[in-house]
């Protein structure tokens, strides 16, 4: 009869050769799993070490986000249209009268516009507001000749009749006065009528006219020049 500590040793060494058959049972078992692609993690189970095999680690694939598109906002700025303004209209010019001249200048004096025009060797040059006689005292129509100049003089009514101390008497200073004919009627500068010049008619028969075109008229028309005065109530200009 075996002795107790040989039947002991005897079962270890039978224990140990079952745990070796069994291990060599399960890699026979499964020949392809020493030539399989490791395996990290098997859904539902625990990680299983293997002799001999080594286990290799990845990282779960993951599915890249698309890029996000990003619009540049559109501009809500729009560039204003630039439009080139109409013309202004060319004021009204009429025609050149139809008189002889001498010195290349001629003068056309319209009550209805209350405006003098000049030209010179049939070049319009400029033209010039005007009040010119009022109802009492019109101006006559006609063609009137420039003659004599002053660079300042007083008018007194009295040389063509009218006392000075009468409701219609006058004697005033003027500038720059050019005489258009021998019975007392001038072009001048007339600063207390600016107002009604170009609007209305307020003088005792002369043309008023401002201080600065009265200069013009005096420093540049010679004499001789025509004036022809058109529109009036004042019937028809005989002298010269």
């Amino acid at each position: 009869m075996l002795t107790t500590k040989r039947r002991a040793h005897h079962r270890s060494g039978r224990r140990l050769t079952g745990v070796a058959v069994g291990v060599l049972a399960v890699v026979l078992a499964f020949p392809s799993v020493a030539n399989a692609v490791p395996v990290t993690v098997i859904p539902g189970l625990p990680p299983v070490d293997i002799p001999g095999l080594t286990v290799q680690k990845t990282t779960p694939k993951t599915t890249p986000k698309p890029p996000t598109l990003t619009q540049t906002p559109k501009s809500t700025k729009t560039t204003p249209k630039t439009s080139t303004p109409p013309p202004a209209p060319k004021p009204w010019i009429p025609a050149i009268p139809n008189v002889q001249t001498s010195t290349g200048y001629v003068a056309l004096a319209i009550d209805s516009k209350h405006q003098i025009y000049w030209w010179r060797n049939g070049k319009f040059l400029r033209q010039m507001p005007i009040s010119m006689g009022s109802n009492k005292h019109p101006t006559p129509n006609g063609v009137y000749h420039t003659k004599e100049k002053y660079r300042d003089m007083y008018m007194d009514s009295s040389t063509y009749g009218v006392p000075i101390d009468s409701p219609e008497g006058y004697r005033t200073y003027v500038e720059y006065a050019t005489r258009m004919s021998w019975d007392g009627i001038f072009i001048h500068g007339a600063p207390w009528s600016e107002a009604q010049q170009g609007n209305s008619n307020v003088s005792h028969g002369c043309i008023n006219i401002t201080n600065a075109n009265a200069k013009w008229v005096y420093d540049n028309v010679p004499q001789g020049t025509p004036i022809v005065v058109r529109g009036t109530i004042g019937g028809q200009y005989t002298g010269d």
